[in-house]
């Protein structure tokens, strides 16, 4: 909208100028399109300049003494976009040009050259490039500032994530690995005495094993932001199994964002431990639907119900549904039981 309001008003000012003139009516078409012309200088700066060079050429033919407004706009606009040998090679030939057009309007050379030097002033045409390249600076040293503070929120990110994988290391690693090696014990001792070994003590080794291989996972994504725990749809099976839930997959498995992929799993995850934990539920039913654009992740399960108590599993999930820019749904169902449901989109994935 800016372009369109500089482009008319140098055309303006240009047709203005020239109705003190008395010339054919190409002049004036010339005038008008010298300005208009302007309105595309940011998406084609060296055409707009060559467009409106021409047209100062072509109005200077027709015999109209009016000043090259258009043109040393259009010398900023290219300047400014980098284009700094082309408009030095334009303005030359524009300098050239000019006291040609005047003499084949009928005046003789010497005022020729003198009402060239009024379309176009040596001064004036400096300026205007002078003016594109201080703001193309301008920006350009604008620019390094922003990458550089970018630059620097990445250093300062990996800097913490490796705190953080330290801090996880140090604290939880050694107490995983002993449960998990207290519990590997006891079951080969009830094994080898030849007794039945409880469930429990099975699901706290099976448990363990899993806690110790995503804790490793996790720790290595920490340390390598390109990495990732290898975590997602494809091992949803894995986990329903686990859980002895049931599993659905509606439509056909597309290729999704690897934050989408990750974010399908946890909420699995996190929901069959919440089942498992409070739901007192006797069966629980995992659904992966895949629609165009998005992929629908729903566990359900048949315990007690009841509204949602906040809490940290919670709050994890809606904050990784929302950072996609999906939708989640926890909350009791109508037939009993309770249900959690994310809509996660796959276009445009933040």
């Amino acid at each position: 909208m800016g372009d369109w309001l500089i482009a008319i008003g140098v055309a303006a000012i240009l047709v203005v100028a020239g109705l003190s003139a008395e010339g054919p009516a190409v002049g004036y078409v010339l005038l008008a399109a010298g300005g208009l012309v302007l309105a595309a200088r940011r998406r084609a700066p060296v055409a707009v300049l060559v467009v409106t060079g021409a047209c100062a050429v072509g109005y200077q033919a027709a015999g109209f003494d009016v000043f090259a407004v258009a043109y040393l706009v259009a010398v900023y606009g290219a300047v400014r976009a980098g284009h700094r040998v082309t408009t030095i090679v334009a303005s030359v030939v524009m300098l050239a040009a000019l006291p040609v057009a005047a003499m084949v309007s009928g005046l003789p050379a010497g005022e020729a050259f003198a009402r060239a030097r009024g379309v176009l002033e040596i001064a004036w045409l400096l300026a205007a490039g002078a003016a594109g390249e201080a703001l193309r600076q301008a920006e350009r040293r604008a620019d390094e500032a922003e990458r550089t503070r970018e630059e620097s929120a990445r250093r300062r990110a990996g800097e913490e994530r490796l705190h953080i994988a330290r801090e996880l290391h140090d604290t939880l690693t050694h107490q995983i690995s002993v449960i998990k090696v207290q519990a590997e014990a006891a079951v080969h001792l009830a094994q080898k005495r030849g007794d039945d070994v409880p469930d429990a003590l099975l699901a706290i080794r099976d448990a363990g094993r899993e806690a110790a291989r995503e804790l490793r996972a996790t720790l290595e994504a920490l340390r390598d932001d390109d990495g990732a725990p290898p975590c997602g749809i494809d091992q949803v099976q894995e986990l329903a199994r686990r859980a002895g839930a049931s599993l659905t997959v509606e439509g056909p498995p597309a290729d999704v964002p690897v934050a989408v992929d990750r974010t399908a799993y946890r909420i699995v995850q996190e929901s069959l431990t919440n089942v498992a934990r409070h739901a007192r539920a006797a069966s629980a039913a995992v659904l992966i639907e895949f629609r165009p654009g998005a992929v629908v992740v729903q566990v359900d399960d048949d315990g007690v119900g009841g509204e949602p108590v906040p809490g940290v599993g919670l709050l994890g999930m809606r904050e990784r549904v929302t950072a996609l820019g999906g939708r989640l749904r926890a909350g009791p169902r109508d037939e009993g039981g309770f249900r959690v449901r994310a809509e996660l989109p796959v276009d445009g994935t933040a």
